[in-house]
């Protein structure tokens, strides 16, 4: 199969509705998670401008442990108790933080990190299945319409899984 990067529109309602699309075109029939997960991270990395980091920590039944990812390398595992993954994780709630430095237990695994949103993954039985994680080197990079552009990726992911 050969993918071409989409030229995607200039307004964030169709720019993401568009992503979406182009994420269910290249996951399509695919029931492999690692293999969904990687794509989409290139997909999101190469088309959302100023990221530094996209991917997925994975939940094993404890923590969560990094998973196919775009960017410098992170760190392994992150415990629900910490960071804005683990928030996201715990409380199963989209963490959209505007500047990481004023989280008290950020966890740093790119120095350069300035704001960071992350999506909960819950599986169609209900159970946590990880995160997908967004970092900009920029403060405030996320907007209203970036999370729930986001959430739609992150939804395409989900029901990959079912």
């Amino acid at each position: 199969m050969s993918f071409s990067l989409p030229e995607l529109p200039d307004s964030p309602a169709e720019r993401y509705a568009e992503l979406a699309d182009h994420a269910r075109a290249l996951i399509d029939g695919e029931p492999d998670r690692v293999a969904n997960a990687a794509n989409l991270s290139a997909l999101v990395k190469a088309t959302v401008p100023d990221l530094n980091w996209v991917g997925f920590y994975f939940f094993d039944g404890a923590e969560l442990v990094v998973g196919p990812f775009q960017g410098l390398p992170a760190c392994i595992r992150i415990p629900l108790d910490r960071g804005v993954c683990g928030a996201a994780a715990r409380t199963r709630e989209t963490q959209r933080v505007d500047d990481v430095h004023a989280v008290a237990d950020h966890i740093a695994c790119d120095a350069a990190t300035r704001s960071e949103l992350v999506v909960p993954l819950i599986g169609p039985d209900g159970a946590l299945v990880g995160v997908f994680d967004l970092d900009s080197e920029l403060p405030a990079r996320f907007s209203d319409d970036d999370q729930r552009g986001l959430e739609a990726v992150a939804a395409v992911f989900v029901a990959s899984l079912a």
